[in-house]
């Protein structure tokens, strides 16, 4: 017989998490025009989110990715096309990110191929139930940020 393992309840929810986050980027990764790759999209929705213009470090830390990583993704969405990394007009050593016009297009595609699966979400679920999940998971993901810069 095996081992009964005893599940705490803050293992369970990050066992969760955990899956909701690969269910998103399998559906997210589907739903890509040819050729963008989920890290791409992941740079093109933060830029439309929070507008054009970011500096890739700011990039990597609000997507949690490397410097390394980050570079190669942005190395990768400007070979085509998708993405400028130029210099910072106030600080020359510096560089900011934007999209071009395809990168901008490319986005659009991909939020017009996941619509309808975002509209069986809502139908899932009640603005309520969004409502109510958010400040615990604002709150983990708040102190998740603050454990990891005590390291």
């Amino acid at each position: 017989m095996p081992p009964v393992v005893e599940e705490h309840p803050e293992v369970q929810v990050f066992d969760e998490i955990g899956l909701i986050d690969a269910g998103v980027r399998t559906i997210i990764s589907r739903c890509l025009p040819l050729g963008v790759s989920y890290p791409q999209f992941a740079v093109m929705n933060l830029l439309m989110r929070r507008g054009e213009g970011q500096a890739p470090a700011t990039i990597a830390q609000a997507l949690q990715m490397t410097p390394g990583a980050i570079t190669n993704t942005l190395q990768r969405m400007e070979a085509t096309g998708l993405a400028e990394v130029a210099p910072d007009p106030a600080d020359g050593r510096k560089k900011r990110v934007s999209l071009t016009a395809s990168g901008r297009q490319a986005y659009q595609r991909a939020m017009a191929s996941l619509k309808p699966r975002m509209a069986s979400l809502r139908d899932g679920f009640t603005q309520k139930e969004f409502r109510e999940v958010l400040p615990f998971l604002r709150a983990l993901r708040a102190w998740m940020e603050e454990t990891a810069r005590l390291r």
